[in-house]
């Protein structure tokens, strides 16, 4: 049937007649699903939205979209931030949201069995009542998705002790482009069979297959007291090296963010929090753990010794709070285009001074956070409208490309979906590019998963 028209009218009455309690036609809804929180948004409306209950609901539209070739947006709590579950013209949305059931949690195996709906934070409250908790922990954790994690392979703040999501993820069960319901992985904390396609599957962007369900790996909750640290620098140079200090000494926090000057005061405006300090740097940290108190101090000397006004507190997690409402923050200023780029420890000085610049060069301000523990940093571009301007679009641009020169990559956490595939093949080379395209052709021999997405089309 070559009439767009025709095809999509026979996949409607398709889909009314398998889903009829799934399927949403109003167009109020199918316009929220035309964009995220990346500041993208699709031409059109997408054709439709299938709202699935269960893994035999995903296997349905699946089928059905195969066999008229249909593109197929999978989509969760629509909180990404890279546009790579945006819905547009003629594609069915799967919406997974309504998936989000805790199907077993079990302390023995220290392993819990979600839908791909479930709240990382719905997660952590029910583990908690068997003694265990989720490590994975994205600053959207009330509101963003384990499935959505698992798709993007979500960071955090705790990645420096803990690793991204791609550590706590033991069974995937996955719903490939012709429909068969695959699982992948193990049930077994080792498990060396064959390729790992559990991880091959993780971070993958809906672009493979559909992540319906998920085992993944819990930690006892640690019954010692949490230690916080929090530093006010001078400058970003005297932060950033005590991050190397910090590093060098072989301390590891479980948590090490900075704030930039901006930051800090976009935060303490929204908070309606005096600033002591003006045209400081913040350093955050949190130790866990045994000996959580003597790391404390060990960090806090370290820093006191780089020339860092140091407070060390027990149990302050109104300071971690303090760094979880940069994103509320810049929201109150405007359209913010939140970037997500990651470096060498060693480089994060380097990558801090080339924002600086690019602010000069564009005459732009760019409030960033970072992951300091890991490299992994978040500059903000403020904008008014619904499109990102071409000038940001421009400063991003040198952003990206001054990341990879350091050694660091477009990308660590929030996934490359439609905003920055048009550098991918500049990070990847051309052999690594099209060797993954490949891979996504034998998963996906139609292109009906994600199309347009990761890769260019």
């Amino acid at each position: 049937m070559s009439d767009p028209a025709s095809k999509h009218s026979l996949v409607l009455e398709q889909l009314l007649q398998e889903l009829p309690h799934a399927l949403v036609l109003e167009p109020e809804q199918l316009r929220a699903l035309m964009s995220d929180k990346s500041g993208h948004t699709s031409a059109r409306p997408p054709l439709c939205v299938v709202e699935a209950l269960a893994l035999e609901d995903v296997v349905k539209v699946v089928t059905i979209a195969s066999q008229h070739q249909i593109p197929l947006v999978t989509r969760g709590a629509g909180s990404g931030l890279a546009g790579g579950a945006i819905g547009g013209p003629g594609e069915i949305v799967l919406s997974l949201a309504k998936m989000n059931a805790i199907l077993e949690i079990s302390a023995s195996d220290r392993w819990a069995v979600v839908q791909a709906g479930v709240i990382n934070h719905d997660l952590n409250e029910a583990a908690k009542e068997q003694g265990l908790w989720f490590t994975p922990d994205p600053a959207s954790r009330k509101w963003s998705t384990v499935g959505g994690n698992i798709a993007t392979n979500a960071g955090g703040l705790l990645c420096v002790k803990y690793g991204v999501t791609r550590e706590s993820v033991l069974e995937l069960t996955v719903v490939l482009a012709s429909g068969e319901i695959l699982k992948v992985g193990h049930k077994s904390v080792k498990g060396v069979t064959g390729y790992d396609l559990a991880a091959l599957m993780v971070g993958s962007e809906g672009t493979l297959g559909i992540i319906c369900e998920a085992r993944v790996s819990l930690e006892p909750l640690d019954p010692h007291p949490v230690w916080t640290i929090s530093g006010r620098a001078p400058h970003m140079s005297v932060a950033t090296g005590a991050i190397e200090h910090t590093i060098a000494r072989g301390l590891k926090p479980a948590i090490m963010e900075l704030l930039d000057e901006a930051s800090v005061r976009h935060i303490s405006n929204l908070l309606a929090q005096k600033i002591d300090h003006p045209g400081t740097v913040q350093l955050i940290a949190q130790a866990d753990g045994p000996g959580s108190e003597e790391e404390a101090e060990r960090i806090a000397e370290t820093w006191r010794e780089c020339g860092i006004d140091v407070e060390v507190g027990q149990d302050r997690e109104d300071l971690i709070e303090f760094r979880r409402s940069m994103h509320p923050a810049m929201e109150a200023q405007g359209t913010v285009l939140i970037e997500d780029v990651a470096v060498p420890r060693s480089q994060i000085g380097a990558m801090f001074a080339a924002i600086r610049e690019i602010e000069k060069e564009f005459g732009i301000e760019i409030p960033t956070v970072a992951h300091a523990g890991d490299g992994n940093l978040h500059p903000n571009f403020l904008y008014t409208g619904d499109e990102v301007p071409a000038e940001i679009w421009s400063a991003a641009d040198a952003l990206f490309r001054q990341a990879v020169a350091l050694g660091g990559t477009l990308t660590g956490e929030h996934g490359v979906g439609l905003l920055k595939r048009k550098w991918l093949l500049e990070e990847l080379g051309q052999t690594q590019w099209e060797l993954q395209r490949k891979i996504k052709e034998v998963f996906d021999p139609l292109g009906i998963l994600n199309p347009g997405k990761v890769f260019t089309p």
